[in-house]
């Protein structure tokens, strides 16, 4: 997932044409000289921030911190939890890491990470993104401290809007449901949805006020088959039947860009960078693509969307802890966090920040939906539980018309197994 969000992100930032702006050097308190360290080694995730802006980060980082000498270290995402996770164990590890937001409660179980609750109200935490900050806060202890993020929208064909007579976007779920059925005509499907899209899912889970699971005590239960849960799986089943996406496959199987670019379906549920690839497949699309929030129950409020992004750790072997919290407390702070939405196309990770996307269509309905980000269960099993499928499996159970109750029972119990192996 976090590998999908960045490369589409990307490939948005890309197809914009933004270029890079100045970097925050002055958001975090200057050390003192003579307390500063010979060097401080970050690690920044390739894809993440452009060579410019980096780089004019660490130069104006270090006029304004005399003796501290950045060495920024790039790196690639395949096989990154092996080397974070053996920085951790070792004595001379990074001093700043960027990790992918769910990655952060297995690298803490570890305990190499260190504790930043202390340090929260000093970072303007109150105004994080709740789906990205929540990933990094383990059993009340803030140890990542959000970064960016990224999360899906609505990609919709305006020419198909307009010969449909829909003059708007809609605002809630019903308008949703009313309008993607008038789409759904003349050859044309109104929304392109597998049935194995399980981050369109979660958002209609947290909207009745459910989850996949939750903690009870010490241990975690599967919680698909909750009323809650299970009206989020009734409106996505209502919503799916009114396109015509395969009920056993996913958005990769076939890729929904594709599909989508063929110049007959109304919608489909993607990050913004979706639409620079349809527009590598149908460059004639370029004219007839909008982008609007998930709609939510209530005009209101946004549909919860899932975060997907990266938080910055700082390792318990770091030799300078106060120093690499500076260039923490720099990096997510209000300057550099507004540089780094308007060169990559992320959203920062503050709220108030939200407005600096304003000039882009995709990336301003991205931020607005932000604002009711969620995250999957924040547990180091979490990813155990994706790779058993059993989430995609039940949706396509319930979809091809089996009992969504006992499903659910089942994938619940399924759930509550993988979570708690090993504890």
């Amino acid at each position: 997932m976090k590998h999908r969000l960045l490369a589409a992100a990307a490939v948005l930032a890309l197809a914009a044409g933004t270029g890079a702006c100045g970097s925050d050097a002055g958001s975090g308190s200057a050390a003192p000289a003579s307390t500063g360290p010979a060097k401080l080694t970050v690690w920044i995730m390739d894809g993440s921030v452009t060579d410019e802006l980096i780089k004019q980060f660490e130069t104006d980082y270090e006029a304004a911190h005399k003796g501290v000498d950045l060495d920024i270290q790039i790196q690639a995402w395949d096989g990154i939890g092996e080397r974070v996770t053996a920085a951790l164990a070792s004595t001379d590890a990074p001093d700043v890491i960027e990790v992918g937001n769910t990655q952060v409660a297995q690298y803490a179980s570890s305990g190499g990470v260190r504790d930043l609750t202390d340090k929260v109200a000093d970072l303007g935490g109150t105004d994080w993104i709740p789906g990205l900050a929540q990933p990094g806060n383990i059993d009340g202890r803030q140890y990542g401290i959000p970064w960016y993020a990224a999360n899906r929208v609505v990609v919709y064909n305006k020419e198909l809007f307009e010969k449909a007579g829909v003059s708007a976007p809609p605002k809630t779920r019903d308008e949703w449901l009313e309008i993607t059925a008038k789409l759904n005509k003349g050859g044309n499907q109104g929304i392109y949805l597998t049935g194995q899209t399980w981050y369109a899912l979660a958002g209609f889970i947290w909207d009745e006020g459910g989850d996949f699971a939750v903690k009870d005590g010490e241990k975690w239960k599967g919680a698909l088959d909750t009323p809650q849960a299970l009206a989020g799986m009734d409106f996505y089943k209502r919503l799916q039947a009114l396109g015509k996406g395969p009920k056993d496959a996913d958005e990769a199987n076939p890729p929904q860009h594709e599909v989508f670019a063929q110049g007959k379906v109304a919608q489909m549920i993607n990050v913004p960078g979706g639409a620079a690839r349809v527009l590598e497949v149908e460059p004639g699309m370029k004219d007839k693509i909008g982008f609007f929030p998930i709609p939510g129950k209530t005009a209101d409020k946004p549909g919860a969307v899932f975060t997907g992004g990266s938080d910055l750790i700082i390792p318990e072997a770091s030799k300078n802890p106060d120093a690499a919290y500076e260039v923490v407390k720099a990096l997510a702070g209000e300057k550099f966090q507004t540089d780094l939405a308007k060169t990559m196309n992320f959203v920062p990770n503050r709220t108030s920040l939200a407005h600096v996307l304003d000039a882009d269509e995709g990336t301003a309905a991205m931020a607005k939906g932000a604002s009711n980000g969620r995250a999957t269960p924040n547990t180091p099993n979490w990813a155990a539980v994706e790779a058993t499928l059993v989430i995609k499996q039940y949706m396509t159970a319930v979809l091809t018309g089996k009992d969504p109750a006992t499903e659910a029972r089942k994938a619940s119990e399924s759930i509550t197994a993988t979570l708690n192996s090993g504890s």
